[in-house]
């Protein structure tokens, strides 16, 4: 009897990871039944995505609502996931990382009998505040999860001490660089809209540096720190090109456009589909963010990475040197760009390491993994 799978997710970093995996799984046919289900916690951007990478929903639960909170949303994916679970009955329900829909999606399934599959496992900051909620999330979602895909040996290290039996532990890579080396091709031959637009404000001739931020433990006083290094890195260097797609969110918004607004040869532009932040990762010489995932792409594109956190759950990255902490201030941030920028070695050595986190089989592997516990 063929087992059947769930794929659940809810945002767009979740639904860029898992689509590879959907598609493998799909390919798999004749050992699985798959289906898919989002939750919508990020209804546009998912949306992008999922067109992307020709992903229809099996099931869509439609939750995002206007200034949402984690309580509600939370008790709204355990309560909607209820009916989709009983209804399908899956043998495996996969999630990903650290979001709340990964950590109530496998409550749920953890409720309804169904075996917890979760990629990306056994990443840590051990501070459960930093990042807020996603390290709580990945640890709940750990309890009870049955089948662990760690992507590094580091991540696999920070779930034995948690007591997870080896045998349910595989090292897979990320499956983030999966979606990323197909997509990379695919966005060279690709013209939208953004990536038109793109093309008219980004000159070849001019390095480019590309930023994104929008961390919660961010806002305030650190997005005023981080917007102040953006200016005087964008003054210092007025033959640089920064552009900035900046999030919706207000906090974010109100600094980043009081501060970075009049600044010449900085582009602040709206929140990009995936197709063209691969296509404009391509185009960067340096990367500067907060964001998790692009430290771990970046690196495959051989670009340097400098992480505006204080921590991250992703040190697998500092040590191999393909990222850079800077946190939020300002003088760190400007320093460390300005000696990319300059330092020729420096920049060339940090552009060539190796990425720690995959060569782009991590699907491969998980289905392995499952046909060996079948």
């Amino acid at each position: 009897m063929k087992k059947k799978n769930l794929l659940v997710f809810g945002t767009r970093p979740e639904a860029i990871k898992m689509a590879p995996l959907v598609k493998e799984l799909q390919k798999n046919h004749q050992d699985f039944e798959t289906k898919v289900c989002v939750t919508a916690q990020h209804r546009e951007m998912l949306d992008q995505v999922l067109d992307f990478f020709e992903i229809v929903p099996d099931y869509d639960l439609d939750l995002m609502k206007p200034n949402q909170n984690l309580h509600q949303l939370t008790a709204d994916i355990i309560t909607e996931l209820k009916t989709v679970l009983e209804e399908y009955q899956p043998h495996y329900v996969f999630v990903h990382g650290d979001t709340t829909t990964t950590m109530a999606t496998a409550i749920a399934s953890f409720y309804s009998g169904a075996k917890v599959c979760h990629i990306e496992a056994g990443l840590r900051t051990w501070n459960k505040n930093s990042p807020f909620p996603e390290e709580m999330n990945r640890q709940i979602t750990g309890r009870v999860t049955d089948y662990h895909f760690a992507p590094t040996q580091q991540s696999k290290e920070n779930l034995l001490l948690e007591n997870i039996k080896e045998s349910k532990i595989s090292i897979t890579g990320n499956t983030v660089i999966d979606a990323l080396l197909e997509s990379s091709e695919r966005v060279k031959y690709l013209e939208n809209e953004e990536i038109t637009h793109l093309k008219s404000i980004v000159s070849s001739q001019k390095d480019l540096i590309l930023v994104t931020g929008h961390r919660r433990e961010n806002h305030g006083q650190g997005f005023v720190n981080i917007c102040s290094a953006l200016k005087e890195i964008a003054n210092k260097k007025p033959e640089v090109q920064i552009v900035y797609p900046v999030h919706l969110n207000p906090k974010v918004k109100g600094p980043v456009n009081e501060i970075l607004g009049a600044v010449p040869n900085i582009h602040l532009i709206d929140p990009l589909g995936y197709p063209a932040f691969v296509w404009l990762m391509n185009q960067s010489k340096l990367i500067i963010t907060d964001s998790g995932g692009v430290q771990e792409e970046a690196p495959s594109l051989g670009k340097p990475v400098l992480v505006m956190r204080n921590n991250t759950e992703r040190p697998e990255a500092v040590e191999a040197g393909t990222v850079i902490l800077v946190g939020t201030e300002t003088a760190k941030i400007v320093e460390e760009t300005l000696s990319l920028l300059e330092n020729k070695e420096r920049y060339k050595e940090m552009s060539g390491k190796h990425n720690p986190y995959g060569d782009g089989k991590a699907c491969a592997r998980i289905v392995a993994f499952l046909k060996d516990e079948n």
